[in-house]
């Protein structure tokens, strides 16, 4: 099974998206939007963004965790990982939304 974009609508009125793995973990998240068109343009852009690495902005957050955001051409931030432990466990989670990150099927929970 490959994994999938769950789009909620908060108590605000406003729109965010996570992308969940095969396994259910999530492994990137969004921002908060306005509508529900700006929300599935942002998952547009993670779709088509996803598999070039050159996307990725790999952190070290103050703490001494590891994160990674996801960027568009234009450089904005389209989607920010968990924190991870370990370098090497935030680089595997920007495998795993490379692999994710097409998928075309979207749960919607409004």
């Amino acid at each position: 099974m490959a994994g999938w974009y769950e789009l909620t609508k908060n108590g605000k009125g406003q729109f965010h998206f996570v992308l969940k793995a095969a396994n259910a973990e999530t492994i990137l998240q969004s921002e908060q939007y306005e509508s529900l068109a700006a929300a599935q343009n942002g998952i547009a852009s993670v779709q088509k963004n996803a598999t070039a690495d050159e996307r990725y902005e790999r952190k070290d957050a103050s703490d001494g965790r590891f994160y990674f955001n996801l960027k568009a051409a234009n450089h904005q931030v389209i989607g920010t990982s968990q924190m991870y432990k370990a370098a090497a466990s935030r680089d595997g989670g920007i495998e795993s939304v490379k692999n994710n990150g097409p998928t075309t099927t979207i749960k919607t929970e409004m």
